[in-house]
């Protein structure tokens, strides 16, 4: 069910204009995967059910998107995939008409794959595109158990630099609605020792400037690191620089969809945040959500 503006009528704005801001209760999960990632189960029907299950009114799927090189890692879609990724989400929006359910993609983003981008871009009606970095070489993602034993010989101040490098590039494209889990490097929980604040405050910058919005990601607290992506510092200071955020579960299975919820609207509450993002056709929209005691 769309939340709508007193006339009726559902109020779309482009992402460089100031929206209004609406109502909704549970804000909506824009960060889901399905099983031609080859690491989700469940179809997105599934996902869809159980979103309805716990109160949302609104999901994304944002799965992993092919890279130009379908053996380029084991853990994406191919390319010939991509049409039947979106016919499966385009069966959940007919099989769940009460339910809004957007179209869009998790794009890797590695520095040379921009014409890439763009051409996955054009392939369909996007609704918005999550950008991550999970690589900070062409051959090491900083968050895959199989390379885990590569960060002992790594330090991580060097690591979260070229990460956070990678990701303020990611932003600056202006490809992506969302910049995805932008902490990820902790994810095993290797953080620099020093003061990691001016990486942030780069790529903060670069987002706002290109309208992204953060993701505040819950699926963190099923990692190692036990902490939502991004930290409360980082999440802090995206507020002051009034970058926007959405919310995502980030969910591999059809029980994981809104997931840790209450904890990430206490989060964002506790820095100041009172709207989210919502997308339609890469136009951004502002929502209220609701604090965690108003939530069942």
């Amino acid at each position: 069910m769309a939340v709508r503006a007193p006339s009726g009528n559902l109020k779309l704005v482009s992402r460089r204009e100031a929206p209004d801001t609406l109502p909704m209760a549970l804000p909506p999960d824009l960060h889901m995967h399905t099983p031609l990632c080859r690491h989700a189960s469940g179809e997105p029907t599934d996902y869809a059910r159980q979103a309805l299950s716990v109160g949302l009114t609104e999901i994304g799927f944002s799965d992993h998107s092919p890279m130009r090189q379908d053996d380029f890692d084991n853990w994406r879609m191919r390319a010939d995939q991509l049409d039947e990724y979106v016919e499966k989400v385009r069966r959940a929006q007919k099989d769940f008409p009460q339910l809004t359910i957007r179209l869009a993609l998790e794009v890797d983003y590695l520095p040379g794959q921009e014409d890439w981008i763009r051409d996955l871009t054009a392939r369909h009606p996007w609704d918005y595109l999550i950008g991550s970095v999970h690589y900070v070489s062409d051959s090491w993602a900083v968050d895959d158990p199989q390379k885990l034993s590569t960060w002992k010989n790594r330090d991580p101040w060097e690591v979260w630099s070229v990460y956070f490098d990678r990701l303020t590039r990611a932003a600056d494209t202006g490809f992506f609605e969302i910049i995805g889990h932008a902490d990820l490097p902790k994810k095993f929980g290797h953080k620099p020792a020093r003061d990691c604040t001016p990486l942030y405050e780069t790529f903060l910058t670069a987002a706002k400037k290109r309208n992204c919005a953060l993701d505040v990601n819950t699926s963190g607290l099923r990692k190692e690191c036990r902490e939502i992506y991004p930290s409360r510092d980082l999440l802090q200071l995206a507020f002051q620089k009034q970058v926007p955020i959405a919310f995502g579960s980030d969910a591999h299975k059809p029980e994981e969809v809104g997931m840790n919820f209450a904890e990430a609207i206490q989060l964002a509450r506790g820095v100041g945040y009172k709207t989210c993002c919502r997308f339609d056709g890469r136009k951004r929209e502002m929502v209220g959500f609701e604090e965690t005691s108003n939530i069942q």
